[in-house]
């Protein structure tokens, strides 16, 4: 199954900026105390190689070391925006509209909370027609 990703291709980054990518105590006891970490009882086959462990209750434990290595791909992602108000973040459930909001208002991104309309992306006849170079979905 491991040969059917996708790879990105990427440049190598110089030092400097590896090293603000490097895995530090904080960030991890950071990613514990917010328990990242914990899963669900229910684990799908593509999900296999994010599991570390199962606890005696059934729950499973996700692999911190993988979980920031996503997080650090993700930001390497974003960044790579020249203009914030060309990223849309999006979430229509009520537990992540908060955070999608909050996002907006710190990067300057726009952001979709709540109900969403369709032919946002694709209908330009519409008065919400918005043409994202990112969106990040919740």
């Amino acid at each position: 199954p491991n040969s059917a990703r996708l790879s990105l291709p990427h440049a190598p980054l110089p030092a400097g900026i590896m090293a603000q990518f490097a895995t530090r105590e904080e960030d991890i006891a950071k990613l514990l105390a917010a328990e990242c970490h914990l899963g669900t009882r229910n684990a799908d086959y593509q999900m296999l190689d994010y599991i570390w462990r199962r606890r005696l209750d059934g729950i499973h434990i996700l692999n911190v070391a993988k979980t920031w290595e996503k997080l650090m791909l993700a930001a390497r992602i974003i960044v790579a925006i020249e203009n914030p108000a060309d990223v849309i973040a999006i979430s229509a459930r009520p537990y992540s509209q908060r955070a999608v909001l909050k996002y907006a208002q710190y990067t300057g991104a726009q952001s979709i909370a709540g109900r969403f309309t369709p032919g946002t992306f694709t209908n330009q006849i519409t008065k919400q027609f918005r043409e994202p170079r990112l969106l990040i979905v919740t």
